[in-house]
């Protein structure tokens, strides 16, 4: 019964995940966000675009994304009773799923956003301090260099130091939470390997609201 519950909740994290939020947002604004700015769906690109009025609730669509992912989960490992340490691996499945589905939406062609927000959600949703944590650091790096890549490349390298320092300041086990954040940030810098080659050149954008 258990293997069930795991395949569905992945595929439940999928389909959440793979809900383009940026793409449709742009549809509304009768434009295919994808042949604009950057080319991607994610909410930075629909705000460089379309502007904030936009941007905004694609960034809050995508966060709640993986934090719904996280909640389902949460709620099947408890209604199976399952020990915390099991609760926990139900979420990341749930959590992980979502930001592939994200990433890889298959309905644009696995072409989709690069996972941030999604992640942060997903985060929050396993270890809200933690996620607390790094959006400071990711707005404390924004404000420094006025580059979203850096800010969002420096806020995933964050990710599982903070999840390691909080894991130990609660006294809590949460081994599986901090190698999943590590998946989180390998993903999330692969995701941003068009941004670092930009940055080397010298030719990355910075953030300029429309």
């Amino acid at each position: 019964m258990v293997p069930f519950w795991y395949a569905a909740i992945g595929v439940l994290g999928y389909l959440l995940g793979s809900i383009p939020a940026g793409y449709l947002a742009g549809r509304v604004a009768g434009i295919d966000i994808r042949k604009g700015g950057s080319g991607n769906i994610g909410a930075t690109n629909v705000v460089r675009v379309l502007g904030k009025r936009y941007g905004y609730p694609v960034f809050a669509v995508d966060f709640l994304k993986g934090l719904a992912a996280v909640f389902a989960a949460t709620c099947v490992a408890k209604h199976l009773d399952l020990t915390e340490r099991s609760a926990q691996i139900f979420g990341i499945t749930a959590g992980v799923c979502c930001v592939l589905g994200h990433s890889f939406p298959i309905w644009l062609r696995f072409n989709g956003g690069k996972g941030v927000a999604t992640s942060l959600g997903v985060i929050f949703g396993l270890m809200p301090i933690a996620a607390l944590i790094v959006v400071g650091v990711w707005l404390l790096t924004f404000q420094l260099s006025r580059y979203v890549s850096v800010a969002s490349i420096v806020a995933a390298l964050a990710l599982p130091i903070m999840v390691m320092l909080v894991s130990h300041r609660q006294h809590s086990d949460n081994t599986v939470v901090f190698y999943f954040s590590l998946c989180l940030t390998a993903v999330i810098i692969l995701r941003h390997r068009p941004n670092l080659v930009r940055l080397i050149r010298g030719t990355e954008p910075r953030f300029r609201r429309r």
